[in-house]
């Protein structure tokens, strides 16, 4: 069954018509309510089908929920025997999707990303995208007006990745990759949906390599998840004399030792500052780069701790409160450089892909969560 597009409700009033002005690059026009915010931060996007000289539209084939979505969905819809009801968890994305014309999740404020097939390019896009491009979005959903036309009905409610049927609408500063022919599409849309990690990743340690004369440790919280794998292996390409996973439960400890990416494998509640730092300290820490890759909050104040006066913490979880990061480190008189992951780093989609292509323990653990 198609679910209503409520999103397009009196959106010719509220919006002009496609063509009769050039568009905004980074798609204010599509912005409904509230007026002058950035399609990220609006309420309600216009999904018309029609484009804009400017923008793109791709058929969607699959979305991928980002893992701070997906972990609020699920616990949300668990009941008291511990399943999760995937039919409320279809329901509340296609309602979310419906309401807002994109996919934000209210209680995270994160979306996700897509892959489809380019159908209509506008006159004036520089996107450099041509009609029959399979692509990977990288841009959030949060920003992505986007219509859904078959209901989910292919999606159990059980993963991140979810087939679909609709369509999506790319603006001028969005940004968008090729599909690579030699990897199966599910471990693509993986791999991308977090390639902005290693790439910061690996600008940071090569920074931090470059201004030392001694080894520069990183540990990376949360390794043996999809950007905690590849920011460790980004990290000893780049130069790491010793890269230290930290898991929270030794089942994920065999995973990463397994995989053979880190030097060393410690188990640590992220949430508890002394436990964390402690288990990065006896591991050869404190850490010069700590990287923060979990879903969950309360992380902020064990990463500062696990990193030495002087180092940078990278955050890249949705779940990082930054006023908490901020006054965390003030309170600890830490002089660190914190660092916001914001997913965009040029050349971050090949680079990402190429280390997955490199190191057969990274790709081993993306295929496991397939």
């Amino acid at each position: 069954m198609t679910a209503p597009n409520l999103s397009q409700a009196g959106a010719a009033e509220a919006a002009p018509e496609p063509g009769t002005t050039p568009g905004d690059p980074t798609g204010l026009h599509r912005v409904l309510e509230p007026a002058g915010v950035l399609p990220q931060a609006a309420q309600r996007l216009d999904t018309r089908r029609a484009v804009w000289p400017s923008e793109v539209r791709v058929r969607v084939e699959r979305l991928n929920l980002d893992a701070a979505s997906f972990r609020q969905l699920e616990q949300r819809h668990r009941g008291d025997d511990g399943s999760v009801d995937g039919g409320a968890v279809r329901s509340q994305v296609l309602d979310i999707i419906t309401a807002r014309g994109k996919m934000q999740n209210p209680e995270t404020g994160s979306g996700g990303m897509l892959v489809g097939t380019v159908e209509e390019v506008g006159e004036a896009s520089s996107l450099g995208l041509a009609v029959g491009d399979r692509i990977a979005t990288l841009v959030s959903l949060t920003l992505t007006p986007l219509v859904i036309e078959d209901g989910l009905e292919r999606w159990d409610g059980r993963s991140e990745q979810v087939p679909a049927d609709g369509y999506a609408i790319l603006f001028d500063r969005s940004i968008a990759a090729r599909l690579p022919d030699d990897l199966p599409v599910e471990l693509a849309l993986s791999v991308m949906d977090v390639c902005g990690a290693p790439a910061l990743t690996a600008r940071v340690v090569a920074d931090h390599v470059g201004s030392r004369s001694e080894l520069v440790t990183v540990a990376v919280v949360g390794g043996a998840g999809k950007s905690g794998s590849m920011s460790l292996a980004a990290a000893k390409q780049a130069g790491a004399g010793r890269t230290i996973g930290v898991v929270p439960h030794q089942a994920e400890a065999d995973l990463l030792n397994g995989a053979k990416i880190a030097d060393a494998v410690v188990v640590a509640d992220a949430r508890d500052p002394v436990a964390l730092s402690s288990a990065v300290r006896e591991a050869g820490g404190p850490a010069d780069v700590t990287v923060v890759c979990v879903d969950v909050p309360g992380c902020e104040g064990g990463a500062i701790l696990s990193t030495r006066s002087g180092g940078s913490v990278v955050f890249f979880s949705m779940a990082t409160s930054f006023s908490a990061a901020a006054l965390t480190a003030e309170g600890l008189a830490a002089d660190v450089t914190m660092l916001v992951g914001n997913g965009y780093v040029p050349g971050h989609a090949d680079y990402a892909l190429d280390l997955l292509r490199r190191h057969d323990g990274v790709r081993a653990l993306f295929e496991r969560r397939l």
